[in-house]
């Protein structure tokens, strides 16, 4: 998803964090609360990206990164995905149906949302992300990339945020002063 969540400012480029992640997943709306503290400590400094890696062991998945896409289209693809997390049993119950019941409930056009699931338009753009997160190594979600280290919170979570933290913090000390 490239609804980045700053722009930078003209003297500085923010540290850029892609965040591999996939919205049926359970350990993703849990690592929601990581992604909002680290947006909130930086501000445009930080670069949080959406990444998609839909698994296999997760039905909806896929339609879910794309819908996801859809909603970057139409302004409001941080929302949506943070509305999909915050509701992961109810995609697992509701299926495609809820993607579009969400956008609707965001007052996203829910009609372009079920024409965009059926007619896979954003579908590159998921199977690229996916293909690149699988050539980096990436195995499950949600992982982290910053500055070129791969930080997996499949497993566990813990530390994690403060390890990103590390790293953002060098990174931007280490950046030229305007």
């Amino acid at each position: 998803m490239r609804d980045s969540s700053s722009a930078g400012t003209p003297d500085v480029s923010p540290v850029v964090l892609d965040v591999w992640c996939e919205l049926q997943c359970p350990d993703c709306r849990t690592a929601l609360d990581d992604v909002r503290a680290l947006r909130a400590r930086y501000g445009e400094r930080l670069d949080v990206r959406l990444r998609h890696f839909p698994l296999e062991k997760h039905q909806h998945a896929f339609a879910a990164a794309q819908a996801a896409e859809e909603a970057v289209v139409q302004g409001k693809g941080w929302p949506y995905v943070e509305a999909v997390l915050g509701r992961v049993e109810e995609l697992d119950r509701k299926g495609e149906p809820f993607l579009v019941e969400v956008a609707g409930e965001l007052g996203l056009d829910a009609e372009e949302f079920d024409t965009a699931l059926i007619d896979g338009r954003h579908i590159l753009i998921v199977d690229a992300d996916q293909a690149e997160g699988k050539a980096i190594g990436v195995t499950g979600t949600p992982t982290y990339v910053i500055g070129g280290e791969r930080l997996d919170g499949g497993k566990s979570q813990e530390g994690l945020r403060e390890r990103i933290e590390q790293i953002a913090d060098r990174l931007l000390a280490e950046q030229p002063q305007g």
